[in-house]
């Protein structure tokens, strides 16, 4: 497919214009509606659901942006883009990494670091971290580092477990700053998505901001002596990327960009010495997340907006020709803004921003069914103590648990500059 070959596919027109990327200190000082709503809704399974760690905004943090990683302990991991005791984040604090351990029939949460800002350090995660093989985790920041791109340009971080064995279970990991973005030329300000690692250990991420046009790359990290260096792989974009990529069987990568109420499905393929930037599909509505695929190749990936409920939508581009099916529409305002999760039967599970019973988000499960898929509804959030505004994805453990965050409601009331609405939560949906 060359590089200005396009397949187009039209649905309704968005009638939401969304400013998808404020900046944390919006995302934090942004207030929650004053009357919660406290009624289970009668769809949702909320027997099942629980709060196993409430936001205080102190040394755990505050308002998790990002969703969870699991190791093959079945421990989560995570970040909350305020909090903590960085002293160069105004009121808010820098943000913070953690564990929740299990502990019998609970959990025990550790943090692991407490980022600082600055320029020596990163500050405010808002994408979920991962793993590389050798058990140090990466992610990324949208503050710290170099301070010449207005504000700041962001980072990338590695956190290593401690080099020697630590019998609390409160042990903070090592944290570096592989790379500072320079904004201009390089990259600037990270995308809420993830980073990807590829066998040899590179890291691929995108931005929302720098490159040759200012709208945002795909970059590679490859290790260079004792240091980093940076390539953007694809600097040619006309939109800027809010989510991260995925990689295929074959090494292409995968993502999504938004342009005004469109989202257009792209590839990257290596060719020769560099990519060749391939767009697969267009379709209407505004995508924060990132794609996904199946064993079969099959591409599945969400909108945060449009089609006739205008609460974004769930759809599947079938492997080799792409070929657009639409599998759920949501009914509200602001649908997935996090990729969706698969399991081993074949079912898709998300979550809402602003839709849901309550309209403060939800959290759901499609299942394959002949003919189409089955929506359930398992968890409409209230905005209450069980969190509000989840934007993650769902991790699925050995036993058929689901966990991810609510970035808002919650106990915690040290956030927000004294505001009761609460400082986010980290949720389990029991089977």
């Amino acid at each position: 497919m060359g590089e200005n070959s396009m397949a187009q596919h039209r649905i309704v027109p968005s009638i939401f214009d969304i400013n998808l990327r404020p900046s944390t200190a919006a995302l934090i000082s942004l207030a929650l509606l004053a009357i919660l709503l406290m009624v289970p809704s009668a769809q949702s399974r909320a027997q099942t659901f629980q709060v196993i760690h409430n936001f205080t905004g102190g040394t755990d943090g505050a308002v998790p942006l990002a969703g969870l990683i699991a190791d093959r302990a079945g421990n989560l991991y995570g970040t909350a883009a305020a909090g903590g005791t960085g002293l160069f984040c105004e009121e808010y604090g820098c943000g913070t990494a953690f564990r929740l351990k299990p502990a019998g029939a609970g959990w025990v949460f550790a943090p692991l670091y407490e980022f600082q800002g600055g320029v020596n350090d990163a500050a405010n995660p808002e994408a979920r971290m991962v793993f590389a093989p050798n058990g140090v985790l990466y992610g990324t920041t949208e503050g710290g580092g170099i301070q010449n791109c207005g504000t700041v340009c962001g980072t990338v971080f590695q956190l290593t477990p401690p080099p020697t064995f630590c019998r609390s279970v409160l042990c903070p990991w090592d944290e570096t700053v592989v790379y500072r973005f320079q904004g201009g030329p390089d990259a600037g300000s990270p995308s809420y998505g993830p980073l990807v690692v590829d066998q040899a250990g590179n890291l691929y991420g995108t931005s929302i901001n720098g490159g040759s046009d200012g709208y945002g790359d795909v970059y590679e990290l490859a290790r260079s002596g004792s240091g980093w260096s940076e390539t953007l792989i694809s600097n040619r974009f006309t939109s800027s990327p809010m989510s991260g990529v995925t990689f295929d069987h074959a090494g292409n990568l995968y993502g999504a960009l938004e342009a005004g109420y469109d989202t257009t499905i792209y590839q990257l393929s290596p060719s020769g010495s560099g990519w060749q930037l391939n767009q697969i599909l267009t379709v209407d509505g505004q995508a924060q997340a990132g794609v996904i695929f199946d064993g079969a190749g099959n591409l599945y990936g969400t909108t945060a907006d449009g089609e006739t409920g205008g609460g974004g939508t769930v759809f599947e581009l079938s492997a080799g020709n792409w070929n657009f099916s639409l599998l759920y529409s949501f009914s509200g305002n602001w649908g997935p803004r996090e990729s969706l999760t698969m399991d081993s039967a074949g079912n898709l599970y998300g979550t809402t921003y602003e839709d849901g019973a309550y309209g403060r988000g939800s959290v759901f499960k499609l299942t394959p069914s002949a003919g189409g898929w089955v929506y359930t509804d398992l968890h409409d959030f209230t905005g209450g103590s069980d969190g509000s505004a989840p934007i993650s994805n769902v991790v699925i453990d050995a036993r058929g648990n689901l966990y991810g965050s609510a970035s808002r409601g919650g106990t915690g009331t040290n956030c927000y500059q004294g505001s009761s609405y609460g400082c986010g939560v980290v949720w389990e949906i029991a089977p």
